[in-house]
């Protein structure tokens, strides 16, 4: 009914990994708002990357990826408690708690130690593959590019340059943009082989503006994929929540996942989705074709024309996490579970009946007024508003809420 996308999050990245063996398609969609000639983006890659290798995405897909495994909220509605009365009885039990460019040509400069592996042009971007001997000559090469490095870069940088990795560079060529007609910075997809499995964050730290949330969508085969060094949560799900959420399902989803970051010491990555793509129960939003799951990297799947569709060796693993420099020291390193567990952020909604009672329905009215206090306690938990905010929200009183017996009341 309602979906907590990544358009919540002013300052947000999403990011699309699909992995099978050492093969690895990323996916980066750009945040960047601004002039388009002062956009830049220098990428740790663990493998030096030929032209072929690069693919310029259709956005709609990650938007795609977005809506289909976004956190959501459900409504149910009650049936004539006259016809369901234990099931109800049942169902009200549960609600427990709980830059400029460099030169056109390749070159090298031994004074700075710094290697032009290769460059290409790809849509709209002009793309640098860097090799380095030494992080400083390499924060001095960027800048003498013209690339706006900040500082404390090149402490970041050291780490990648002693792992022997490839720098993956990448500019706006206005001239290519304008020619082929987009508004906005496309994605950038590169495939490669390596037996990394991770996504580099921390150079995407330094000049930072506070916590930064990052969208991961994984596509494997086998299962869930988690953090190897963050520990990796579950969000609360499957919670009872009062109506006015309705109208405030952004604010909610906001505030309850501030407060499992801070719960987990902004040191956690979460799991928002993760579940067999062959089929959701139900969907928030349509499942991605064949075609579509190819376009976003999914290379395992039959090209257009072969046999069967393949969506059922896809499983989607949704993280998401808010890092910052000091909580994060280290880049996101991943392993692929066997876990093929369902799991999705999801909240429920449930409408009293509305229509003629016919019968005593004494204990429907009763459960409804346990379920409305668990429904309260619930969002409080999960969000930390107040209860005086919350039955505000919700029009009832404290005593309303109250279903306490008078001893349950004295001693606790």
């Amino acid at each position: 009914m309602a979906k907590a996308d990544a358009k919540l999050y002013n300052r947000s990245s999403q990011v699309a990994l699909v992995r099978e063996g050492n093969r690895t398609v990323l996916t980066m969609g750009s945040d960047f708002q601004g002039d388009p000639k002062e956009f830049a983006v220098v990428i740790p890659v663990p493998t030096s990357i030929e032209k072929e290798q690069i693919h310029i995405g259709d956005p709609k897909l990650l938007a795609r990826l977005d809506a289909y495994s976004s956190p959501r909220l459900v409504e149910y509605r009650d049936p004539d408690p006259c016809g369901r009365l234990e099931e109800m009885r049942k169902m009200s039990a549960n609600g427990a708690m709980l830059p400029q460019a460099a030169g056109a040509a390749r070159e090298k400069d031994k004074s700075l130690g710094v290697t032009i592996e290769a460059q290409y042009t790809v849509g709209e971007y002009d793309i640098l593959i860097l090799s380095a001997k030494d992080s400083g000559g390499l924060a001095k090469w960027l800048h003498s590019n013209g690339y706006r490095i900040p500082a404390g870069a090149a402490q970041v940088l050291d780490s990648y340059v002693r792992q022997n990795m490839r720098f993956f560079v990448a500019k706006v060529n206005l001239g290519e943009k304008v020619r082929l007609g987009f508004s906005t910075l496309r994605p950038i997809q590169v495939a490669y082989e390596s037996p990394k499995f991770m996504l580099p964050i921390r150079l995407g730290m330094v000049n930072a503006n506070g916590p930064q949330e990052l969208f991961v969508y994984t596509l494997t085969r086998k299962g869930r994929v988690e953090a190897t060094n963050y520990r990796t949560v579950r969000l609360p799900s499957d919670m009872d929540v009062p109506l006015f959420v309705k109208d405030r399902f952004a604010d909610f989803y906001r505030a309850l996942f501030s407060r499992q970051v801070r719960r987990e010491g902004l040191a956690s990555v979460f799991t928002e989705y993760a579940w067999d793509m062959a089929w959701c129960d139900p969907c928030a939003a349509e499942p991605l074709t064949p075609t579509e799951l190819r376009g976003i990297g999914v290379f395992w799947l039959p090209e257009a024309g072969g046999a069967g569709s393949g969506a059922s060796e896809v499983f989607l693993t949704r993280l998401h996490v808010r890092y910052d420099v000091a909580h994060f020291p280290e880049d996101l390193a991943f392993q692929e579970t066997a876990d093929r567990q369902n799991f999705q952020a999801r909240y429920v909604m449930h409408h009293p009946y509305a229509g003629t009672v016919s019968c005593d329905a004494g204990d429907y009215r009763e459960s409804l007024r346990t379920r409305r206090e668990n429904e309260a306690k619930n969002v409080i938990a999960l969000t930390g508003w107040s209860p005086d905010e919350v039955r505000r929200s919700m029009g009832v009183t404290a005593a309303e809420l109250e279903t306490r017996r008078w001893y349950e009341r004295l001693w606790n």
